[in-house]
């Protein structure tokens, strides 16, 4: 991957946080609509953001699931304690993990840690950390390649 497709795949994953982030506050009666608004407001043409938007997508389709898989995952810790950035950073990672097999999952975990150093607390990227290793544990294949 050259570095121009690497700091698009980074911009893309910035831009589903905060999407995310502010769906998981106030979900929007209209998605579509409510892509459209967010996207204008960015710095690049909505096109650059492909790759966030689709993990905007998976989240979203499968965010029952995800958040299945955080609550088993996250022991000793309420689901509604966690921080919502935090929770938005998890989702977009396990959504890479669990649906996209051209990611390896150690790259979907350094990019949450780095989205967590970027967006929240110190302590966060430990958490960030434990829960999504649990997750990489669980998925029965090699965790730095694709498939």
């Amino acid at each position: 991957m050259s570095k121009a497709q690497f700091v698009q795949r980074r911009d893309g994953r910035v831009a589903a946080l905060q999407y995310l982030f502010a769906w998981s506050m106030n979900v929007p009666k209209n998605i579509a609509e409510d892509l459209r608004v967010f996207f204008e407001n960015m710095e690049q043409p909505r096109e650059y953001y492909a790759f966030g938007e689709e993990l905007i997508h998976g989240v979203i389709e499968h965010c029952a699931d995800i958040d299945s898989h955080i609550k088993g995952l996250a022991h000793n810790w309420e689901f509604e304690r966690i921080a919502k950035i935090d929770l938005a950073i998890l989702r977009v990672a396990m959504c890479e993990m669990i649906h996209r097999k051209d990611i390896p999952p150690v790259v979907s975990i350094n990019e949450a840690i780095d989205l967590s150093k970027q967006f929240s607390n110190a302590d966060s990227k430990r958490f960030i950390n434990g829960i999504l290793d649990r997750l990489k544990d669980q998925l029965g294949r090699d965790a730095r390649k694709v498939e």
